[in-house]
């Protein structure tokens, strides 16, 4: 246990330096997948024909193939028509894209739970299908959708040591090369994986906070 702990904190300095891509990427990758999700939800909620077949397609498509296929895709496969990202905007872009799949049926959810009657009053008294969206069924259905969100925002902290198969170095990485320097992959992963537990932690009461002062009495409760 002792021989752990001097391990730790010899190494943990150097795997902790590469936190702020870590955060970096997932908080930019989380706002991609946000906006982009309402935008596919509302496409499948009140599209036409066309808008819900091409918002179905995308979220068909990135919730049924890995997220590491399309990690590669965007860093290796873009390149050959021309598009180049370096590592770090790959990522971010790959495992943003992603979550917005999954976020989108968690906003189109939650906006479902919201009688449509609402919608109904809403245009009766002169909104239109926008304004109705935007005014009254969001602001229930952000607040509803919460709970199914913050697991979403757990899961895309954990995803983002992905990256470093495509070489951003972030903790995975930093935790790989002590690997080989040291030739304490046990140790050093054990490391890793507990910096993971604490920050999926503190982001999971983070977000409990956030989901006991927006929750709707007698609906999220």
């Amino acid at each position: 246990m002792s021989e752990f702990i001097a391990f730790a904190a010899e190494h943990l300095p150097t795997i902790l330096s590469a936190l702020p891509i870590t955060l970096g990427m997932w908080v930019l990758a989380i706002i991609i997948g946000a906006a982009l999700g309402l935008l596919l939800a509302t496409g499948r909620l009140y599209g036409g024909r066309i808008t819900y077949a091409l918002a179905t397609t995308y979220v068909e498509v990135f919730r049924g193939t890995p997220m590491l296929v399309q990690m590669f895709f965007i860093y290796l496969g873009l390149p050959e028509v021309g598009i180049v990202l370096n590592p770090f905007t790959a990522a971010v872009i790959a495992i943003g894209l992603n979550s917005a799949a999954y976020q989108a049926e968690y906003f189109r959810g939650a906006v479902r739970s919201i009688p449509q009657g609402q919608m109904a009053a809403a245009r009766a008294i002169g909104m239109t299908r926008l304004q109705a969206l935007r005014n009254v069924l969001l602001p229930q259905a952000l607040r509803r959708v919460i709970p199914q969100w913050s697991n979403e925002a757990i899961l895309e902290l954990k995803y983002t040591s992905i990256a470093y198969a495509i070489g951003v170095s972030e903790m995975t990485s930093k935790a790989e090369q002590i690997g080989y320097k040291t030739f304490h992959f046990f140790e050093v992963f054990l490391l890793v994986a507990i910096v993971y537990v604490v920050l999926t932690g503190i982001v999971a009461q983070l977000l409990h906070v956030l989901e006991q002062r927006t929750s709707i009495p007698g609906v999220n409760r």
